[in-house]
């Protein structure tokens, strides 16, 4: 429950912008591009696709590439399946198989990426987003892979050999979309996971394993492209895999990431539990010190509350960080899609324009 009272001091806040971290229930590109576009078209720099068809469980269809390959399979259990559409058994590397030698398939990640690109030029054209709107590619981290479907023993190996491949994906994106209209993000989730203790690590010193990686993926991305990273606690069924007992890691996180990148960093996407509107779950962000190239956003917008509930957690967040956009704390493309519409309202109620 709530620490604060029920009527909070007003917020002393800038809420400027709005982000989508991926995710949206609608049926296709072009439909989550113009909605976007017509609903919060002067609150984003930046839109994704909505990750349809195939990638509206996130990761989860990468395992379905993985039992194409030769070298890695399903542990040898009775299959168990996770919305009945996903066998949920691990991976495991075959018997004197290394890891160097997998040769893994398209991803599918630079293939959508192109494709939707299409649809974004085209509506760019037609003038269907604000002056300077670029697409977001979002990319999930190599160990986001690795810990969720991997066995234990074989993560050190593996995961390495997956971020040959996925770079291999993003220099296609790179290639072929112009820099000046694309951003990157890094999704970074099953990270938390490992520093709550909740999966077991594969590297030592978890901070700065966690930090490393997301720095190398920042570098990986050229100079003249944005790059940014949604930072999660997952979103298995709408809820986190643990909720965090206030903003500590992701503030560690955070600072670690700017303090590393050696280039800009154009945004970055905390999540809010919706019961958190005190004072005590911002405040470690105090101490990160956000360059002025880095817009910060609070995934505090919440379809159970709206507006109301919105606004305390915002007046919360104001005694921490003095500006930021604002945000769901993840995607909402496994949601009922008519709560889709309200969502996107919800963004603009709350969200000063750009």
């Amino acid at each position: 429950m709530s620490t604060v009272p029920a009527s909070p001091s007003p917020s002393t806040a800038e809420v400027r912008g709005a982000h989508l971290v991926g995710s949206v229930n609608l049926p296709d590109a072009e439909s989550v591009l113009r909605a976007v576009g017509e609903r919060l078209g002067d609150r984003m720099h930046r839109i994704p696709d909505g990750e349809v068809v195939e990638r509206f469980y996130w990761i989860q269809f990468q395992t379905r590439r993985f039992d194409t390959m030769s070298g890695i399979s399903r542990i040898a259990v009775e299959p168990f399946y996770l919305r009945e559409q996903f066998d949920a058994r691990p991976f495991q590397l075959d018997d004197g198989v290394s890891a160097d030698d997998l040769v893994f398939p398209d991803l599918g990640y630079a293939d959508a990426a192109l494709e939707s690109y299409a649809t974004f030029a085209r509506l760019a054209d037609e003038g269907v987003f604000s002056p300077g709107t670029r697409f977001q590619v979002s990319l999930p981290t190599p160990a986001a892979i690795a810990g969720a479907f991997v066995v234990p023993q074989d993560r050190a190996a593996f995961e390495p050999a997956y971020e040959r491949a996925l770079l291999g994906e993003l220099a296609r994106i790179v290639d072929a979309i112009p820099h000046e209209r694309l951003a990157i993000q890094w999704d970074t989730a099953v990270e938390f996971g490992l520093l709550e203790g909740r999966i077991e690590p594969w590297f030592d010193d978890v901070l700065g394993g966690v930090v490393s990686r997301a720095v190398r993926q920042a570098q990986a991305v050229p100079a003249d492209v944005e790059v940014g990273y949604h930072l999660c606690y997952g979103d298995v069924e709408e809820a986190h895999f643990v909720q965090p007992a206030d903003a500590g890691w992701l503030a560690a996180v955070t600072s670690g990431i700017l303090d590393g990148a050696g280039r800009p960093v154009a945004f970055i996407h905390l999540p809010v539990p919706i019961e958190r509107d005190d004072a005590a779950y911002f405040a470690p962000l105090a101490e990160v010190e956000i360059p002025a190239e880095t817009e910060l956003y609070l995934g505090l917008l919440h379809h159970e509350d709206g507006t109301e509930g919105a606004e305390r957690r915002i007046a919360a967040a104001s005694t921490a960080q003095p500006r930021f956009g604002v945000a769901t704390e993840c995607g909402f493309g496994r949601g009922p899609s008519e709560r889709t519409a309200g969502l996107l309202d919800l963004h603009a109620a709350v969200a000063g324009a750009w």
